[in-house]
């Protein structure tokens, strides 16, 4: 498979009305890596998110496939509060061991910006990018809403009550921007993970949400929740999801993806980083890597090191234009 040529879609598009220390089980040098740096035998792979959402299955996926490549043990370890802040401060608090990593996605930009936070991105190491995660409105099957727009139009007539991962998750960026666009509130209601929103649509808790299309395609499949709209700038080829238009082709000029993939803390070893860069590129290469992307409907968007910094910043600029004075 051509990764960077059968998922492409553009590498960042957010567009709307604006457009306790831990110990890291590393073996060798231990810490901070350097001169005569050996890879840590177990490495602990951190979740700051709660199990069965997005998050988790990136941070499993990932997990698996660094074992795959490294022959280390990598244990993925849920560490779930304060919308993912919990978890980041773990890994802020294990600067320097190479031991220790984090399944990471758009909350570490996120949440330096709207909440009071001890870390921003720049505090830890960039590894890989695995790819990007748009987000596609969906509801109940029994629910009215036939199209975004009805839910837009919902809101400017009433209360409409929606779900959000996080306080400061990507949902919460996207709804953002529509409530700019279109000037209508809705009304938020915050879960822990994906999963947990989508049990809340099938119990009619909520009136609408927004999910990564991989945590929600079984119900999909089932037929217990529809999907909407994607606010992605085309439709998937997914043939799972090809039939499902764009915000754009509705008229919702919003189109937000969120990134996965995993960092390492600040201050380790220029060895260190290396190491677990050079384990990335070749989990890119497995068919482990290829069936995480698939199966979660993901677009593959690889980046590594510097580049992924690169990245980050110009993500961190258009957050801040978007949420910056929320």
């Amino acid at each position: 498979m051509n990764r960077r040529s059968k998922y492409v879609v553009p590498a960042l598009t957010i567009s709307a009305a604006l457009g306790l220390s831990a110990c890291g089980g590393a073996s060798g040098s231990g810490g901070g890596g350097g001169e005569g740096f050996s890879a840590p035998d177990n490495v602990r792979m951190i979740v700051p998110f709660a199990a069965g959402g997005g998050s988790d299955l990136a941070g499993r996926a990932i997990a698996q496939g660094l074992e795959e490549v490294t022959g280390s043990t990598v244990t993925v370890e849920n560490i779930t509060g304060g919308d993912g802040a919990i978890g980041y401060s773990e890994l802020l608090g294990s600067a320097g061991d190479p031991g220790v990593l984090l399944a990471s996605e758009t909350a570490l930009m996120t949440l330096p910006i709207a909440q009071d936070v001890e870390f921003t991105y720049q505090d830890f190491t960039p590894i890989m990018k695995v790819g990007e995660d748009y987000n596609v409105m969906m509801v109940n099957a029994d629910s009215p809403f036939q199209t975004c727009m009805d839910v837009v139009d919902a809101a400017r007539n009433g209360t409409v009550s929606t779900a959000i991962s996080g306080a400061t998750g990507p949902e919460f960026v996207a709804w953002t921007q529509i409530e700019e666009q279109f000037d209508v509130k809705f009304e938020p209601v915050v879960y822990e993970s994906g999963g947990e929103i989508a049990g809340a649509l099938l119990g009619g808790h909520i009136d609408v949400a927004m999910t990564n299309p991989g945590e929600a395609m079984g119900q999909f499949e089932s037929g217990d929740l529809r999907p909407l709209c994607a606010l992605a700038p085309e439709r998937y080829e997914y043939e799972a999801l090809a039939d499902v238009p764009t915000g754009i082709e509705e008229g919702i000029d919003v189109t937000f993806a969120q990134w996965r993939g995993f960092i390492a803390p600040g201050g380790i070893s220029e060895e260190a980083k290396q190491h677990w860069i050079e384990a990335g590129q070749e989990y890119a290469e497995t068919e482990g890597f290829d069936e995480y992307i698939e199966s979660n409907l993901l677009q593959a968007q690889v980046v590594y090191g510097d580049e992924f910094t690169s990245y980050l910043e110009e993500y961190h600029n258009e957050l801040e234009d978007v949420i910056g004075d929320q």
